[in-house]
């Protein structure tokens, strides 16, 4: 089995075409198709059904697949490693951060990480925690910096970093501003930005029906930065957890959430086999720094 092989494979199952597969890995039809042919010999029977429309996968097609498609993957994975150390000299490890988790407190980190070990690349992915984790069973990341409501068990392993509070972020001439303490009964008055992403709405909602208390989203978002250029431009009010904003947010204000405290977690979550010596200095730096 060769690696063109597989690669022509997955064209096909992409454009359920072999024409297209054709001209979208730059290759004649003819040579696709031999090459098709000879890793159904290989693998004992036929991967593709023509049809009408193209041509759709066969049952040894379908079981096949995602060996084959995690094989191409670390293979690329591989190679880039390989290219990125000969060229520059550097380790790369791959992290990937929860759409969520603000850069205020880790920023720095990196960089004095980077500072003390040069040889080390940083490559940071920011994602929803679902796609964060597929990633990482792929093996496509080393690392996920993640807020868990439940902490994976087998086959990952997590390493607490902090805890953070939540709080209410308002504009500067708010009402808010005069205030020393906000409770969610003084936020239900007020028109409130909804950030589509945070892992907490759930629980949020349920604490609201507990306390028969009603937050009436006038504006929701999925991008961190909307919900507060929003909250800049005095258009509401928001809950966020406290190093999510960033340190320039002078044009803001930011108080504590009081009746009921809500927290959060941050875990570094990762896989212990595949630990190599680069990312293990990284987790316990993560661990100790954090």
């Amino acid at each position: 089995m060769e690696m063109h092989q597989i690669r022509y494979f997955l064209a096909v199952c992409e454009k359920s075409n072999f024409t297209q597969a054709a001209q979208l890995t730059y290759v004649s039809q003819p040579s696709l198709t031999q090459a098709i042919k000879k890793l159904e010999q290989e693998l004992g029977g036929e991967l593709f059904v023509r049809n009408r429309a193209g041509c759709e996968l066969t049952a040894l097609g379908r079981l096949v697949e995602p060996s084959l498609r995690h094989l191409y993957q670390e293979a690329l994975s591989t190679k880039a490693k390989a290219i990125r150390f000969t060229r520059l000299k550097k380790y790369p490890l791959r992290i990937g951060l929860m759409t969520t988790i603000g850069a205020q407190r880790l920023s720095p980190f990196f960089a004095r990480f980077q500072h003390d070990y040069q040889n080390t690349e940083l490559e940071l992915i920011i994602d929803s925690e679902s796609n964060l984790f597929k990633k990482l069973q792929s093996n496509l990341l080393d690392l996920i910096i993640s807020a868990p409501l439940i902490v994976p068990g087998k086959p990952y392993h997590s390493t607490l970093l902090y805890e953070e509070r939540y709080g209410v972020v308002f504009n500067k001439n708010h009402r808010f501003n005069q205030l020393k303490t906000i409770n969610l009964t003084e936020i239900q008055e007020e028109a409130y930005l909804d950030r589509l992403n945070c892992e907490l709405r759930e629980t949020l909602k349920t604490i609201c029906s507990d306390c028969e208390i009603t937050l009436y989203a006038t504006y929701r978002s999925n991008n961190e930065e909307w919900i507060l250029n929003m909250v800049r431009a005095g258009i509401g009010v928001a809950l966020i957890p406290e190093y999510a904003l960033p340190l320039n947010a002078d044009d803001v204000g930011f108080i504590y959430l009081n009746e009921p405290a809500i927290t959060r977690e941050i875990h570094a979550i990762y896989k212990p086999n595949a630990v190599n010596k680069e990312l293990e200095v990284l987790i316990n730096c993560l661990s100790q720094g954090c």
